[in-house]
């Protein structure tokens, strides 16, 4: 079936409204060789596609086709299931459903993400219904244990179709066990359909645990020179920039700058990478909206994600949490300031511009020691990247160091990222290219405008060249924040040392027992004055004083001064 147009494919009137709403007509690669398979044909596919090839609707149209001839559906039967990774990659998939449900209105859904108790999400399906799941696979799996008020695993014998989407980053991301866990609640006869921009051998595991005898399609774009196979699409236009690591930031910023009128994305190692940077360039950038999102945010992820996609210019600093089948709108350059942990990862992130057929540029920077990677991609996933020359910048470093000299969250947030960046660079995938020994560490300390080194294992015993640690008392820098700030204080008022070097509960305790032997001997004098005085009382009396005196000034210890003090209280017992 040579298909070549949506409306060569005979959909229904409510799909061709949402494709047409969406703004499309001509099909890509994938969706021309998959949709006919898994709609007329029933099977289940297995699809290996580069990012930005147009999966999502390879999967949603046959899957609306499918429901609708099925239907109806009671409120509670659920038809459809879409897992994706992240709860971006969810929400905008629920966002494109939704699009179509507004043509197909006998049809109800539900994104289920997390962020809110499970007893919501229930109450939502009871009300509503849900006849369409997209749900990240930690969230899907809490619904099927939680039986108190709603058995999803009988909702689901209605399923008709099961969609995993990005499924070599749900492997990776270590959701194999959640996953098989997920298909033994999930009825045999249904249609499936595996969609990823990498084959792996996990993912050929999965294939035979979730798919029955399942036609794998595997879509990758030619090089018109070389024709050789091509993972990234052919209107993107890579290049690289090799900087030194104590001017990289300054580059970068100077980089941005120059695209003031664009959307960029800013891709980071860690998340404490994104928390500074986002601090620091904000406090440098203020004429462009930038904003960040990270794996460790528990709120406002999806908010932040919607509103970059409104965005016509500004910059988004990210982890790899951005980098897996998002789509965002008009994207003019993904800028990776530090090399991802793997050669595919880097793939994914430039996947984030030139999508569908549109231009776009990526750029990864590298330290002089990182240039091999070039040459490792070229040969690894068949990506050639065309050499950038830095543009000239100022040294903003001084700058940003006496900001974090007068702002502690800079100063605290700097040293972090630092530490995390060596963590990340340790565990590198790619430890022959990709090595601590060769970074140099003092460069790459004056880099993150570090006031003075951490302590760590990586720094131990080594002397740093090109970096000189300031010279103050880092204790009195202060938060901006007011309310940080003197809670800081208070903080730092309760854990001062104390001048007798003892901890704080040791402290207390030695402070009670003298309460206590005082409290003793107060009791013996009581006792003795109702006695007659005699000498040889007077005698104990100063005795006793003698012992406690020694005993407060710590040169009897606690044993010896209870051992005299109960002898002498069983001499006056036994007098009595």
């Amino acid at each position: 079936m040579d298909v070549k147009t949506f409306e060569d494919l005979n959909l229904s009137p409510g799909t061709l409204s949402g494709i047409k709403e969406l703004g499309f007509n001509s099909l890509t690669p994938v969706q021309a060789s998959c949709i006919p398979l898994f709609l007329t044909k029933r099977k289940d596919v297995a699809v290996e596609a580069v990012t930005g090839s147009g999966k999502t609707l390879a999967f949603l149209i046959p899957m609306f086709e499918i429901l609708l001839k099925r239907a109806p559906f009671r409120k509670n039967d659920v038809a459809a299931i879409i897992i994706s990774p992240t709860r971006e990659l969810a929400s905008q998939t629920a966002e494109i459903v939704d699009l179509f449900l507004k043509h197909i209105p006998q049809f109800t859904s539900i994104l289920l993400i997390g962020g809110s108790p499970v007893s919501v999400d229930i109450a939502q399906i009871m009300e509503k219904g849900a006849n369409i799941m997209i749900a990240t696979p930690g969230r899907l799996a809490d619904m099927f244990n939680h039986t108190t008020t709603l058995k999803l695993s009988a909702c689901v014998k209605a399923l008709e179709v099961l969609i995993l989407d990005e499924a070599d980053k749900l492997l990776a991301m270590g959701f194999e066990r959640t996953l098989n866990s997920i298909l033994c609640y999930l009825p045999k006869q249904r249609q499936t359909g595996l969609f990823s921009a990498t084959q792996t051998k996990e993912m050929e595991d999965l294939m035979r645990a979730g798919l029955r005898n399942p036609v794998c399609i595997s879509v990758k774009e030619k090089d018109s020179a070389s024709e050789s196979s091509q993972k990234t699409p052919s209107t993107l236009s890579n290049f690289f920039m090799v900087c030194e690591a104590d001017m990289k930031l300054s580059i970068l910023l100077q980089f941005l700058k120059s695209k003031s009128n664009e959307k960029c994305m800013v891709f980071f190692s860690t998340c404490a990478s994104v928390d500074y940077f986002s601090y620091v360039l904000k406090e440098l950038i203020k004429n462009i909206p930038l904003i960040s999102i990270h794996g460790k945010m528990k709120k406002n992820r999806e908010k932040i994600f919607s509103n970059f996609k409104t965005y016509e210019c500004g910059i988004l600093l990210c982890t790899d949490v951005m980098a897996r089948g998002v789509d965002i709108p008009d994207v003019h350059w993904v800028i990776q300031f530090d090399p991802p942990s793997c050669a595919s990862s880097f793939v994914h992130r430039c996947g984030r511009t030139a999508r569908i057929g549109k231009t776009g540029n990526a750029l990864v920077m590298l330290l002089p020691n990182e240039e091999t990677f070039v040459n490792f991609l070229d040969v690894n996933q068949k990506v050639k990247l065309e050499e950038m020359n830095a543009p000239l910048a100022p040294d903003i470093i001084p700058k940003v160091k006496n900001m974090a000299m007068k702002n502690r969250a800079i100063y605290e947030k700097g040293i972090r990222a630092f530490v995390s960046y060596i963590r990340f660079y340790t565990k590198h995938e790619c430890d022959l290219l990709f090595r601590v020994k060769d970074l140099d560490l003092g460069k790459l300390a004056n880099g993150y405008a570090l006031l003075k080194l951490p302590k760590m294992p990586e720094l131990k015993n080594k002397k740093l060249t090109n970096f000189e640690p300031i010279e103050m008392n880092f204790e009195e820098i202060p938060f901006k924040d007011k309310n940080r700030e003197k809670q800081r204080k208070k903080k730092l008022l309760e854990e001062t040392p104390r001048k007798s070097g003892l901890s704080e509960k040791r402290e207390k305790y030695l402070k009670a027992k003298k309460l206590a032997a005082k409290k003793a001997l107060a009791k013996k004098r009581k006792k003795r004055k109702a006695m007659a005085d005699t000498p040889e009382d007077l005698e104990d009396l100063a005795r006793d004083a003698r012992l406690l005196k020694k005993f407060k000034k710590g040169k009897i210890s606690k044993e010896t001064f209870d051992a005299e003090f109960a002898a002498d209280l069983n001499e006056d017992f036994n007098e009595v």
